[in-house]
Order: structure tokens, then C-alpha cells, then sequence
């Protein structure tokens, strides 16, 4: 297995590199810093698995979409310090296999090294914990169904975005907009689709995540709708 660390971390790239290095069936290739290094290292070795903090300074989301669009049989595992759910389904959507969190066993980042390695998906107990806490049942996500492209919302949709996640129903937001509540609640059903949530939670979770609102705002909203 050719393995690629990518952490503007240099102590973190240094446990990993202990951790890899003790299997020797496993060959790191590069390391990179961010994601220009990441970009030329792929270029040189082309397949490989890589392991990647994409919110570490340096790096962005963006990049693993970018490099999957070149490189179809690249291979991503995220390690992050970020657990959210609306993370994972973000990262998902992106190109990512699998997830795990920096401070997961060292045994879930070899099993998640080997099960993405071998074309299989593998997910750290803390993260599907996440996902079951945020009401996201992880077995209603379509991985198959997920693209490259990274999620991409009409100014519409994220100005009904803000106004689910501010506590209005359908209805008020019709009278808000000017729309129709069927035409409201079709934007619901596309909003849903595009950012992998199954109810109004997680659209509050999402609004929140990508700061178009302020958790203040909804913590003692009215009842929503779903």
C-alpha cells in the first residue's frame, strides 16, 4: 500500500509516520503540507491512499474533489479533530472513504487504512456515534449515489436554509419569500438531497456548521416542521 500524509502538522505527521512504518507491506510516498504539495506529490505517484486533514491550515475540502476529478483511483481517509456530522456528510460527498478522528485508537487508523485500501468504507466509533446523535441514520445515506462535486446550494436554497434553521415552517416561509408552500416544500426536498439530511434537524445542523445562523437563534425556536 503507497501512502500519502497530508497535515500542515509536523508532530502529527510524525505519529503517523511511527504508526504506517511499522507495517512493512506499507510504503509512505509523500507527505504534504498543503495542498499544492498534495497535488504535485499525486502527480508523481498517482494511486496511493491518502490520509488527510482537510481543515488543517493549508488544506481545504475543495481539493480532494479537484484531485478525484484527475485521479479516480486515489483513495481518501479523513483524520480530523472535527466530528460533526454534517462534516462527514460533507467530506462523503467530496470523495472521501473513510473518517476517523485524530484522537481514535491507533487501531481504528490502521483498520481504516486497510479497509479503504482493499475498496471498502470505514468509519471510527466516535464518528458513527455523531451521526446517530444528530438523528442521521448513517445505513440512509447513499454512498453510491454520492459524486465528486462538492455541495453547491442556490442563493434560495440557503436563504431557506436560514429561515428552517430560525424555527419557520413552510408556510411562513412562503409568505416571507412570496412563493407558494408546494413550491417551498419542493426546496426542502432538493435541499435534503443536496446536503445528505433526512429531516429539519439536519438542515439546522448544516445552517449552523456553515454559519448561516447563530445556534442562539434556534435553541428555543418554535416547534419545526418536517
Amino acid at each position: 500500500m503507497r501512502i500519502i500524509l497530508a497535515d500542515s502538522n509536523e508532530l502529527i505527521r510524525l505519529g503517523l509516520r511511527t504508526i504506517i512504518c511499522s507495517n512493512s507491506s506499507w510504503e509512505i510516498v509523500g507527505e504534504a503540507k498543503n495542498n499544492e504539495e498534495l497535488e504535485e506529490i499525486i502527480h508523481t505517484f498517482g494511486d496511493a491512499v491518502v490520509l488527510i486533514d482537510y481543515s488543517a491550515a493549508g488544506f481545504d475540502i475543495s481539493i480532494i474533489s479537484k484531485i478525484l476529478t484527475k485521479y479516480k483511483n486515489v483513495k481518501f481517509v479523513a483524520l480530523t479533530p472535527d466530528q460533526s456530522a454534517q462534516t462527514l456528510v460533507d467530506a462523503l460527498k467530496s470523495g472521501v472513504s473513510s473518517y476517523v478522528k485524530k484522537d481514535c485508537e491507533i487501531s481504528e487508523i490502521i483498520n481504516s487504512l486497510e479497509e479503504t485500501y482493499n475498496g471498502n468504507k470505514f468509519f471510527c466509533g466516535q464518528i458513527l456515534d455523531t451521526i446517530q446523535r444528530a438523528n442521521i441514520d448513517v445505513n440512509d445515506i447513499d454512498f453510491d449515489s454520492f459524486s465528486c462535486e462538492p455541495i453547491v446550494l442556490s442563493d434560495r436554497e440557503n436563504e431557506i436554509i436560514k429561515l428552517i434553521a430560525e424555527g419557520n415552517t413552510n408556510h411562513q416561509i412562503a409568505n416571507q419569500l412570496f412563493l407558494s408552500s408546494h413550491t417551498v416544500n419542493t426546496h426542502r426536498k432538493n435541499i435534503f438531497a443536496k446536503i445528505g439530511v433526512k429531516n429539519t434537524a439536519g438542515i439546522v445542523m448544516y445552517a449552523v456548521k456553515t454559519n448561516l445562523v447563530v445556534p442562539n437563534k434556534f435553541l428555543f425556536a418554535p416547534e419545526l416542521d418536517n
